[in-house]
């Protein structure tokens, strides 16, 4: 009782994993870009508050690589607007860990990153002022662990309105970056068969 009491988190985590795989799977979401905008385009008008909502939550409980989702956003939305919902998603998301840092701490965290994850990047903090220009580096670069460098964003005294400086200034560049970047990468690579 005490084991699944401590790891709650990382139990649902792996329920709505095994659950999303297995919708994925059972409607052929994997099998290529145009059936997931097959499925979004069932959706209607709900496709694009779906989306966001998908990014939101792979931003809060990071179960698939973040990647994947903005490489869906721009397939199956076109570039423009598959940026927007990416960039709405993806920053609902990342202020959401910000906050849930803010109010439950280190011990929230820990819940759902591992330890060493944790502990290589918590040393930014004791660099003091220096945090906020690390994390605002990090934030512009499409490979950061943005994910977890919110959550630890969310133990210093950052305000949720520089948080949101940042967010809004340096992340379209990295989205911009890696959606695009690993769409035509992935085109030209699919394009070989």
């Amino acid at each position: 009782m005490v084991y699944l009491k401590k790891h709650f988190l990382s139990i649902i985590q792996i329920l709505l994993c095994v659950l999303v795989l297995y919708g994925c799977y059972h409607f052929q979401v994997f099998k290529s870009p145009e059936s997931m905008h097959h499925i979004l385009k069932q959706a209607g008008i709900l496709a694009p508050l779906l989306f966001i909502f998908f990014q939101i939550i792979q931003c809060v409980f990071p179960m698939i690589p973040g990647g994947f989702g903005c490489i869906i956003g721009v397939s199956v939305f076109q570039p423009f607007w598959g940026f927007v919902y990416n960039f709405s998603g993806i920053v609902l998301g990342s202020t959401i860990n910000f906050l849930l840092a803010k109010r439950y701490g280190k011990n929230f965290i820990l819940k759902i990153v591992k330890q060493e994850h944790y502990d290589r990047y918590i040393s930014w903090i004791e660099k003091g002022t220096t945090f906020d220009k690390l994390f605002t580096i990090a934030i512009l670069s499409p490979l950061a662990p943005d994910d977890l460098l919110c959550y630890i964003a969310g133990l210093t005294p950052m305000s949720l309105h520089r948080f949101l400086l940042i967010q809004l200034f340096c992340k379209p560049w990295s989205i911009l970056a890696y959606s695009f970047g690993m769409h035509s990468f992935l085109s030209w690579f699919f394009s070989l068969f």
